[in-house]
């Protein structure tokens, strides 16, 4: 009972302050990519924050250290709605690789379009690598880190979804290192849940894996075997 209280709490305030920072972001439009993010990820640092101290999650990190100081593309785990803002309080600023529609779903699409990311049309087959790959460029030309789902949805803990090949292509077109990310956000905070229990994620990052001379499917299959057999168990 007391968590579901917490929770309903929490979910107020993320709406309010989902709100409040849609309008804030529509305003930074004037403003550097850079700069506007910056503004608009104080959102995510605020979302961490209630969910540590409303719902006691709370979060570790193991492998700081293999972050490169040069971008990179980063294939993680998708459990929960948790590391699509947390990740912005750990990782170098940094643009996803997503659905166009996102864009469009009010108040937090419209932050999220002011943020750069690469928004792709999946329908559009080859369209949408082209689109990827000539965006991704960029972004990492102008310093970001490169976020990508290779399941494309979110996964419950104990369940593997399909890889997608995709971040595993722009890695190598780009010759970009790949760095894989293992979590267990989905044990604390459950795919389309409203109820969150308290514990403690872990958040396990893993070295680069160097792309040169490797095929798109050679790459993708050790991505996913890191990222299976690295998956960390919950903690309470």
């Amino acid at each position: 009972m007391i968590n579901l209280a917490r929770s309903l709490i929490f979910e107020l305030l993320r709406f309010v302050l989902t709100v409040v920072f849609s309008i804030i972001a529509l305003l930074t439009f004037p403003l550097s990519p850079i700069r506007r993010y910056q503004i608009i990820t104080l959102w995510s640092h605020c979302i961490t924050f209630l969910a540590k101290y409303i719902c006691g999650i709370r979060y570790r990190v193991q492998g700081l250290e293999n972050i490169p100081d040069n971008p990179c593309v980063i294939l993680s785990k998708h459990q929960s709605a948790w590391e699509t803002f947390a990740f912005q309080t750990i990782f170098p600023p940094q643009v996803w690789v997503l659905k166009k529609s996102l864009l469009f779903v009010p108040f937090f699409g419209w932050g999220l379009a002011m943020m750069n990311p690469i928004a792709i049309d999946r329908t559009s087959g080859p369209r949408a690598l082209k689109q990827m790959l000539t965006q991704g460029k960029n972004r990492l030309k102008n310093g970001w880190y490169i976020i990508v789902f290779p399941e494309g949805t979110r996964i419950a803990p104990g369940q593997r979804g399909k890889y997608q090949i995709g971040g595993a292509w722009l890695s190598a077109r780009l010759q970009s290192d790949i760095v894989p990310v293992a979590h267990n956000a989905g044990e604390f905070w459950p795919k389309n849940a409203l109820l969150k229990k308290p514990g403690t994620i872990t958040v396990t990052i893993g070295k680069p894996i160097k792309t040169a001379h490797q095929s798109p499917t050679d790459l993708i299959q050790q991505v996913e075997e890191w990222i299976e057999t690295t998956m960390p168990k919950s903690t309470e």
